[in-house]
């Protein structure tokens, strides 16, 4: 795959003159936890389901990923071939990466939840050569779904399935043999090792135009956001981090399985959210950090409350997807004893402000934070003039993290010449340089964390044959910060209900994430003059509903 990463060389200079990319890659920090810690546990896998644990200490990590990175290498993965992943929060995910990050090749993490229109679409764009799946999970039959999209998709050599027990499955092809024995395994693994400037990621992210888009990150990208990350959290190999957020989002990848390789210390990770399993493994591991989303700070929060079992070893919970509510921040904090920090990133740069450890409670609850080292945050109006401390406009950022744009599409990406980058998110700042996102300019609600592309959901629900008109807005919920409704005007001597349009949409192979959890049907829309749909009034009367 040849990857446009154009804003990678131009900001080269500028980035290792102040000292923000190191030229550090993945590799280069399991080699140092293995040689410094080699004997630690790195990795601790839980099943929810089956309650199966696989732990690894780094040298046991390192020889499963040389194994398999080999075994990928004898399927013909080359340097620059895209890897898709959807699998679950299972240890064959750390290992598949780092596996590729030892061969040059380029891990496209999906989503479980995705389903034929999205995959069929997400790879071909990025031309994966290879997918790595569950057989089954959650009663989906990946294997079967693969089957039907592998015609669809000319690119796509390589289905391994994971819990297939024949010569396709996971076991066989990569896990089993010991390809690390073989004469050029050396040579394999340290001749095709990617540079800190080469595409190690790409990552689709949804917009407004209803299809995704290719994120495209490299080691340095994702290092210079990482490393002051956890410095600003004060994280390091006396860490243990748990990781119940999906690792196919940027969260899970580079909190859960990039960071802990870097820091040195082991990673908790469970693939399924269960607080009472997520209070267990705190307990038997001692987890000193977490990452997600209001829902999960919820749970953990009202389960501890209400058995009893404290978790005095988790020191911080750093909440982002959505804005913290105030009560339940009132509650966190004593109940669970853990410092609660409030951020906001994109998978375009990662985390982009945070909290401070020592800040005010309530500076979680206001604001989404103040920027990371190497990050700069302006409110600009609609022609891009600076607006003063306080006042609503679009949040702009000039990253070190920032992305190496979206694949195939530069005029996607929103930087201007001078390295601001468009979020697509309304904002203010205010007189201690923390940021407050209000709103977003895109046409996404995020759902417990999870962005709903809802222009697709839209366009969908546009073919049903009751649908006059459409607009899907957001409501807002305690535990997953916003629920999808839809508006819909019912064309003459027709009509739909909820189950109806639920129907409809599961047979056009919606992921159940993305599904509406409310309907609403109006005699006609609020417009503009010009027929525009006004999102904010079906906003009001939802929420006053």
């Amino acid at each position: 795959m040849h990857f446009d990463a154009d804003n990678l060389p131009i900001r080269r200079p500028s980035m290792v003159a102040a000292g923000h990319w190191r030229d550090i890659t993945i590799n280069d920090s399991l080699d140092e936890a293995v040689a410094t810690n080699g004997d630690g546990l790195a990795l601790a896998a839980t099943q929810f389901d089956s309650g199966d644990v696989r732990s690894f200490t780094y040298n046991e990590l390192n020889a499963m990923v040389n194994r398999v990175a080999v075994g990928l290498y004898r399927l013909g993965i080359r340097p620059s071939d895209v890897v898709a992943v959807q699998l679950p929060n299972w240890w064959e995910f750390t290992v598949t990466h780092l596996a590729c990050a030892r061969i040059g090749a380029v891990t496209n993490p999906l989503m479980h939840i995705f389903r034929e229109r999205e995959l069929e679409f997400m790879l071909n764009h990025g031309e994966a050569v290879a997918a790595i799946i569950p057989s089954t999970f959650r009663g989906h039959d990946f294997a079967a779904m693969y089957d039907d999209i592998r015609s669809k998709v000319p690119s796509l050599e390589h289905i391994i399935a994971i819990g297939d027990d024949g010569s396709s499955g996971f076991e066989a092809l990569l896990s089993g043999p010991t390809w690390e024995n073989e004469t050029d395994a050396e040579s394999i693994l340290t001749g095709n090792r990617p540079s800190a400037d080469d595409v190690t990621q790409l990552i689709y992210t949804s917009g407004t135009t209803g299809e995704p888009k290719g994120v495209m990150h490299s080691a340095n990208t994702m290092y210079s956001n990482i490393l002051p990350y956890a410095e600003r959290l004060n994280l390091d190999s006396n860490d243990v981090v748990l990781m119940a957020s999906p690792m196919a989002h940027q969260t899970g990848f580079m909190y859960g399985l990039m960071m802990p390789v870097v820091l040195g210390c082991p990673a908790v990770i469970l693939d399924v959210w269960d607080a009472s399993t997520a209070i267990s493994i705190v307990l038997h591991y001692g987890a000193t950090f977490t990452m997600a989303s209001t829902p999960f700070l919820a749970d953990l929060t009202d389960t501890v409350a209400t058995g009893g079992t404290r978790v005095p070893s988790l020191s911080t919970f750093l909440c982002a997807g959505a804005p913290i509510p105030g009560p339940l921040v009132e509650r966190a904090q004593p109940t669970l004893g853990t410092t609660i920090v409030s951020a906001w990133g994109m998978s375009e740069n990662g985390a982009v402000t945070t909290t401070m450890l020592d800040d005010d409670p309530s500076r979680a609850v206001e604001t989404d934070g103040c920027p990371l080292p190497g990050v700069e945050v302006r409110i600009a109006d609609d022609v891009g003039n600076t607006l003063p401390t306080g006042e609503i406009g679009r949040l702009l950022t000039r990253a070190c993290s920032n992305f190496g744009g979206y694949l195939t599409r530069p005029h996607l990406t929103a930087t201007d010449a001078d390295g601001w980058f468009d979020t697509g998110d309304l904002a203010r700042v205010n007189d201690k340089g923390y940021i407050r996102i209000t709103g977003r300019s895109k046409d996404v609600i995020i759902r417990g964390g999870e962005n709903i592309p809802i222009v697709e959901i839209e366009n969908l629900l546009y073919r049903h044959p009751s649908v006059a008109q459409v607009a899907i807005v957001a409501y807002p919920d305690e535990r997953l910060g916003e629920r999808a409704c839809a508006v819909i005007v019912a064309k003459p001597d027709t009509s739909i209900d909820f189950d109806g349009m639920i129907e409809f949409l599961t047979s056009e192979r919606v992921a159940k994430n993305y599904l509406p959890e409310r309907l609403e049907v109006l005699d006609a829309m609020p417009t503009t003059p010009s027929g525009k749909i006004q999102k904010f009034k079906l906003r009001d009367m939802i929420v006053g509903a």
